[in-house]
């Protein structure tokens, strides 16, 4: 699934990063696969105990939140999740998808010979990581990192690469850990992706890439439409 693996979030906060880094993807993760729910109030202290911090860092850390649009801090009502509905899910991987459909018609376009062969290799990554039961999830995810960062960067347009990461935040870095089985789904979107791009075929290469994108923006919507099971806010 593209989000994870876009330049700019290679990994997630599991290999290490700042208190306030590792808050803010444990907190929008949550968002954004519903686990807090819209209308959530978030308890400063709860959090800074759970992530044993102090509140400076949990405070940035919502901060950011609240410059996505995904919380809202008031000075005296407090710290509540907005959040997003299905319907927003949709709209942003629809946004996204464009993106990185365009990314990959003009790869088609574009790519060279060892391009072609480093994104042939990755994606066999994927593959395999996908294909391993007992997978490593930080596994996964960096192979699929790696993937579409090479596509994207065979655009060899870096405005497009610079607007996919401003984009990427609105999918859940721990995607493979609600879905597992997109894992195998993802390999065959990339084999497709990668045939339209060993024929130079930019409107294939778009369509494969886009729909690649999408599918998962469907998966999580629909996810949030049967309300997944809500953790406490900390």
């Amino acid at each position: 699934m593209l989000h994870i693996s876009s330049p700019g979030r290679p990994t997630g906060g599991r290999i290490g990063g700042t208190v306030r880094a590792r808050a803010a993807e444990e907190l929008r993760n949550r968002i954004l696969t519903g686990a807090l729910a819209p209308g959530t109030r978030l308890d400063l202290d709860g959090l800074c105990a759970e992530f044993g911090a102090s509140r400076t860092p949990i405070r940035e850390a919502l901060l950011e939140l609240s410059y996505e649009g995904l919380v809202e801090v008031a000075p005296r009502s407090g710290i509540t999740v907005i959040g997003l509905s299905p319907r927003d899910v949709l709209d942003n991987f629809a946004i996204l998808g464009t993106l990185a459909g365009k990314a990959a018609e003009w790869a088609a376009a574009r790519i060279t010979d060892d391009e072609l062969a480093e994104i042939e290799a990755l994606a066999a990554d994927v593959t395999t990581a996908a294909g391993d039961r007992g997978h490593s999830h930080d596994r996964l995810v960096g192979a699929n990192w790696r993937f579409h960062r090479a596509v994207h960067l065979a655009s060899g347009s870096p405005r497009i690469v610079a607007l996919i990461r401003q984009t990427v935040g609105i999918v859940p870095t721990n995607f493979f850990d609600v879905f597992p089985d997109q894992g195998q789904h993802s390999a065959s979107d990339h084999d497709e992706l990668v045939a339209a791009l060993t024929r130079r075929d930019g409107p294939a290469a778009r369509a494969a890439a886009e729909r690649h994108v999408t599918e998962a923006g469907a998966a999580l919507a629909r996810f949030l439409e049967k309300g997944p099971r809500r953790r406490t806010a900390g």
